[in-house]
């Protein structure tokens, strides 16, 4: 988890992670990811559908548009990119819907999850189709035999 004084920038799962170079300006510390923590603790035990803690992914502009209406997909929901792209305005940009949510630093979050393929079948997802398909269940919008 990585935070500034804005805000969470990037959550990424166990199977995401990568041994990149830790920049010699960032400080460690505990203070920005504690209310993080308690919200993801409280996701994962099914008594939270919707985060509040302060985020600030970086990207750019079009990818911040598309995270943004990620964050409108309600709890239990699913949609797909087409749906996402349509939501920002921009109803021919659907590969790009599709590459931007690829590109979300905020797993879980910023649920990128909940984006399926328009014939209702899982899609890629960075953490792997199988994490997705946890996911979804844990929120009931996919059934406990898929």
């Amino acid at each position: 988890m990585l935070a500034n004084e804005h805000g969470i920038t990037g959550l990424t799962l166990a199977s995401q992670r990568e041994d990149d170079d830790v920049d010699p300006d960032w400080l460690l510390t505990q203070e920005p990811f504690i209310e993080c923590c308690y919200q993801l603790d409280a996701y994962f035990s099914g008594s939270l559908t919707r985060f509040t803690v302060p985020l600030a992914p970086q990207g750019t502009e079009f990818q911040k548009q598309v995270w943004t209406a990620l964050r409108s997909v309600p709890y239990g929901e699913t949609c797909s990119y087409k749906a996402i792209a349509e939501a920002i305005s921009n109803p021919k940009a659907v590969r790009a819907v599709g590459a931007a949510n690829g590109k979300n630093p905020i797993a879980i979050i910023v649920p990128c999850h909940r984006v399926i393929g328009a014939d209702g079948k899982l899609t890629g997802y960075a953490g792997g189709v199988e994490m997705k398909a946890f996911l979804l269940k844990l929120e009931g919008s996919l059934a406990a035999d898929c």
